[in-house]
């Protein structure tokens, strides 16, 4: 035994552990990777096949969250719900943060297929994916033009006033840096004007799953949470229902809050 004691041990150095555990995660990557890209076309495929010959919006929607929902079971990381039982059976608002190229797929295989999505304008742009969200009913909003933000704020108010259930992620864009963005205000009006509810939804897993920036997916678990809804009418303005949002998801993030940070 005392021969051993002047043996140096690499995994006591910690250092050597850091690189050792960044090493595996780098592997798991470029292994997990191609196998989530090939997954994603075998989901894909059909449900493009599927959504060009669907004749109803409904069944396009049902179609495409099931196609959500294949997807994420064939790579292993269907999510894990919690509070499924806050989502109304009225109409209402769902509000999501945004992490990871995967969220838009998540939040279409967590929620009923209803829900119209609020998708920013360059999406349209990205081959396939533009056919997609045309198919299933998907509301463009132009972030950087006054005139179609206007117009797209009148379709999602009617929109609100007829009784449909929107869906849309409030930080708009997301990068690497982990926090909740300022949030954009326009379904916010939209809810507050036609006194719908907004549900908070908090997704966990994605961003170190599939960052920003990054083409490769690694494994990983995913995590919902649906949080109690937020009574629009209860507030006395866009701006107070969006700030109550804000803070009901911050409570279960476990993220910083980059409003405050960008305000300082």
């Amino acid at each position: 035994m005392a021969a051993w004691r002047g043996v140096s041990r690499p995994w006591s150095n910690r250092p050597v552990r850091e690189m050792a555990v960044r090493t595996l995660k780098l592997l798991s990557r470029a292994i997990f990777g191609p196998f989530v890209w090939l997954m994603l076309a075998a989901a894909v495929i059909p449900t493009l096949v599927l959504l060009l010959f669907t004749p109803t919006l409904g069944g396009r929607r049902r179609v495409a969250h099931f196609g959500a929902r294949a997807f994420l079971l064939l790579i292993g990381s269907t999510p894990r719900v919690e509070g499924i039982r806050n989502l109304p059976d009225e109409p209402c608002v769902v509000v999501a943060n945004h992490a990871s190229y995967l969220d838009g797929i998540i939040l279409k295989a967590a929620l009923p297929p209803n829900f119209t999505f609020l998708i920013k304008a360059e999406m349209t742009s990205v081959p396939l994916a533009g056919f997609l969200l045309r198919r299933i009913g998907s509301a463009f909003v132009y972030r950087e033009d006054d005139s179609h933000r206007l117009r797209t704020g009148r379709r999602l108010l009617k929109a609100a006033m007829r009784g449909e259930s929107l869906a849309f992620f409030p930080e708009g864009t997301f990068d690497g840096k982990p926090g909740l963005k300022p949030f954009l205000p326009g379904a916010f009006a939209a809810a507050w004007r036609a006194k719908l509810p907004v549900v908070p939804v908090v997704i966990s897993g994605s961003r170190r799953m599939l960052p920003a920036e990054v083409w490769l997916c690694a494994p990983g678990k995913l995590f919902i949470t649906i949080c109690a809804p937020v009574d629009s009418a209860a507030q006395e303005s866009a701006s107070e229902l969006a700030a109550a949002t804000r803070r009901s998801m911050l409570e279960r993030l476990g993220e910083p809050d980059l409003e405050k940070a960008e305000s300082r």
